[in-house]
């Protein structure tokens, strides 16, 4: 079994495995109906062409990403003005330019990430990340842009994963990497699919990494065993938490923790598309099984933790956007690694992506070949 190719490289891993798991039963919040009352008014501030991701700029501007290949910058009052420089990227079915995150020196160092699925020679795309720095005047450009990390395989799936996590202290980078619709790779430790990587911000592996002595992908994987991350937050007390798509039911918010293995596709609350079943967490309690699930399932992407103050009673909460149930989810927290569903709304549109503005307004990007750019403020 491959998974257990990590169990004799790293002892204290495995041992790890058993010991820091989470609870087998976990919270199903997937039969759920939506709350009726919006304590909230979404204001439409602008659109675009299937988007994917957006972030804020230190001076409140925002970027946003299209998959077809286009970044923008984009004020609150939904001005729009294209950026130049972008890498080639193989848009198809799920795949293309994905996410975006300044770096945490952004307002000295201009300098931004990209993850997107770049063409691989012989066909497919591989995942791969960027950086660049972000010029204006004269035109706004992406100067400087080099791939600091890459897939070690092409593939022709969708499932890319792609999120960009910044630590709380700005040493490390966290980028998932989805199984790319081959779910063998998640529990392969030679690949970098299905896995969550902890990075330098240059690209380089970190010297603390669970097993940074063997080298290649496994020197920079963090947590294995995951189907399609599409969400991936720190939260105001430093756990990192993350949420992905099942199969048939089981999507997943999971905390992360380091040198775990999460179970896909060994273990799954959901089942395949073919209606075949998969052992539950509680057959393997050496799998990491989610806290929180959604059967049937909510498709979650972006996510992001509420710091701010206009919606005083959510601070420390996580919001999680809705593809398939086009619902906006709130997530709330015990602070002892507990978490379940508090709140969700029907939005009427499939959420892509979650962000916090500096006034404590949440902002939602919706999917689509028109998806708008959504202020929600208090109201409703």
């Amino acid at each position: 079994m491959r998974s257990i190719l990590f169990s004799r490289i790293a002892p204290a891993a495995a041992a790890a495995l058993i010991c820091a798991a989470a609870s087998a039963a976990g919270i199903n919040a997937g039969e759920r109906r939506a709350d009726p009352d919006q304590p909230f008014v979404a204001s439409p501030v602008a659109s675009f062409t299937v988007p994917w991701a957006v972030a804020f700029l230190p001076d409140g501007r925002m970027l946003v990403t299209e998959k077809r290949g286009r970044l923008y910058l984009v004020t609150q009052r939904g001005e729009k003005r294209e950026v130049a420089g972008v890498p080639k990227v193989v848009y198809q079915g799920q795949n293309g330019l994905l996410d975006v995150a300044p770096s945490p020196g952004f307002a000295r160092d201009r300098t931004i990430y990209l993850s997107y699925v770049e063409p691989a020679k012989g066909g497919g795309g591989q995942l791969a990340l960027a950086r660049a720095r972000l010029q204006e005047g004269g035109g706004d450009r992406l100067d400087g842009l080099a791939v600091i990390w890459r897939a070690n395989g092409a593939a022709s799936g969708g499932q890319p994963g792609g999120i960009i996590a910044f630590a709380p202290d700005g040493r490390h980078l966290f980028l998932t990497s989805g199984d790319r619709m081959a779910p063998d790779t998640a529990q392969d430790p030679d690949s970098a699919q299905g896995k969550v990587l902890r990075l330098l911000p240059d690209g380089g592996t970190p010297p603390d990494n669970p097993w940074v002595r063997a080298g290649g992908v496994r020197a920079q994987t963090w947590t294995l065993g995951h189907r399609n991350p599409y969400g991936l937050a720190f939260a105001p007390d430093g756990k990192l938490w993350l949420n992905e798509m099942g199969p048939r039911g089981g999507d997943e918010l999971d905390l992360l923790r380091p040198g775990l293995n999460y179970g896909w596709p060994l273990v799954s609350k959901g089942i395949n598309y073919n209606g075949t079943p998969i052992p539950d967490h509680d057959t393997r309690p050496d799998f990491a099984a989610p806290v929180v699930y959604w059967t049937p399932v909510i498709a979650p992407a972006g996510m992001a933790f509420y710091t701010g103050d206009l919606f005083p009673d959510w601070k420390g909460s996580a919001f999680i956007g809705g593809l398939r149930g086009e619902t906006l989810v709130r997530i709330a927290f015990d602070g002892k690694g507990g978490a379940d569903q508090a709140q969700r709304w029907d939005m009427g549109h499939r959420i892509r992506d979650v962000a916090v503005a500096a006034d404590g307004a949440l902002w939602v990007l919706e999917d689509g070949n028109d998806g708008r750019l959504l202020r929600l403020t208090p109201g409703g």
